[in-house]
């Protein structure tokens, strides 16, 4: 078995959702790997959740090709596929079955004897608690694909799935509302490297009247997740509120793309290439900065 050891000590790797936009942290993720930054810890939840484990696999490709190459094959989405009822993203092939036929295929040998631990989150449909997932968890590909389409599962957008019993939704939806840096704040850590998927002085807007009755009759018979959507703007702010608040304080390295042109749904793989791109040049531009202050 080949040992692979860690050269980044005390700061965990934490990485937000945020659907298609994270084609822009999958380009930063991609850039640590080629690097070999690798830290003690990562996590993440949604699309944070297909950064962590392809982190964990560390392998490049198959980080680009989850952001911007799958959205080139047929089978991803978009209007058809809902119209079947498959979800606007179909996530019974994007996570299920693109293990199985081998579309993205997985450095599973790497992904298990992986040091790095790992964390990520998901919500319960019916009872409104989240759930948080360690790599021990994943006990085998199809286990960790599951895992992480029940962390990734847009409500009113992709078909859910049941874990253990509990139908699962997207874990931006339970604490952090979408920000995960409790994560190794509840593990331990008091220093981070956080990749976001919004530009600096972003906050979430109050749910407009119009907004709110039309998420009410979405929700109907699902209050967990109304209340969940109902507070994540207040929820969503103060988790940023904290983080501003460490990096004011030299606990974490925040970093954020400098524009953000594409939408959490976009299906446009050119679109998708220029955000993977952007975030990688990002990255290849500071990553001096970036290892300076890691082995400060």
């Amino acid at each position: 078995m080949t040992t692979r050891e860690t050269n980044i000590s005390g700061t965990a790797l934490v990485l937000e959702g945020g659907g298609m936009r994270a084609a822009h942290t999958a380009g930063i993720v991609a850039a640590l790997i080629e690097h070999e930054v690798w830290f003690p810890y990562v996590c993440g939840l949604s699309a944070g959740a297909s950064n962590t484990v392809n982190y964990l696999a560390r392998d490049a490709e198959r980080t680009r090709m989850c952001f911007v190459d799958i959205a080139g094959d047929k089978r991803f989405g978009g209007i058809g596929s809902l119209v079947r009822h498959d979800g606007f993203f179909n996530s019974q092939w994007l996570y299920d079955e693109a293990i199985q036929d081998g579309t993205l295929p997985i450095d599973w040998e790497t992904f298990r004897t992986n040091p790095t631990r790992a964390r990520i989150q998901s919500f319960e449909r019916d009872t409104g608690r989240t759930v948080t997932w360690t790599n021990e968890d994943m006990t085998s590909p199809l286990t960790m694909a599951r895992l992480v389409r029940a962390s990734s599962t847009m409500p009113f957008v992709m078909n859910p799935i049941a874990v253990e019993g509990q139908v699962m939704l997207d874990g931006g939806l339970g604490t952090g509302a979408g920000i995960p840096l409790h994560l190794a704040e509840e593990d331990g850590y008091e220093r981070f490297f956080f990749i976001g998927t919004r530009e600096a002085g972003y906050r979430k807007s109050p749910m407009g009247r119009g907004k709110r009755g039309l998420m009410r009759r979405l929700c109907a018979g699902q209050p967990h997740v109304f209340d969940a959507l109902e507070t994540r703007v207040e929820r969503y702010n103060a988790a940023l509120d904290h983080l501003d608040e460490l990096e004011r304080g030299g606990q974490a390295l925040v970093v954020r793309p400098e524009t953000m042109p594409i939408h959490n749904t976009e299906t446009n793989v050119g679109k998708l290439r220029a955000v993977f791109d952007q975030g990688h040049a990002l990255a290849e531009r500071e990553m001096d900065r970036w290892l300076e202050w890691l082995t400060d």
